[in-house]
């Protein structure tokens, strides 16, 4: 029963990694508006690029490990 649970929790396709980038995306800049808000100038722009920043590392690494997992 674990096994049918965690399979729905697992990224198995490229597809499903731009969902989840995409997402991961959409919360980024959402944080990095209300870091325009709350610092304005450029405190607050400079926090605003770290946002989409960390996503496109992660989007990165999480791509490599699907193609990693569909070769094996």
């Amino acid at each position: 029963m674990w096994t049918r649970i965690k399979r729905l929790f697992t990224i198995k396709t490229k597809f499903e990694a731009f969902l989840v980038i995409y997402g991961l995306g959409l919360g980024a800049v959402e944080r990095g508006i209300h870091y325009l808000e709350q610092y304005p100038g450029y405190g607050g722009w400079l926090l605003f690029a770290c946002c989409p920043i960390a996503v496109f590392m992660t989007g990165g690494i999480l791509l490599d490990a699907v193609e990693r997992r569909q070769e094996d």
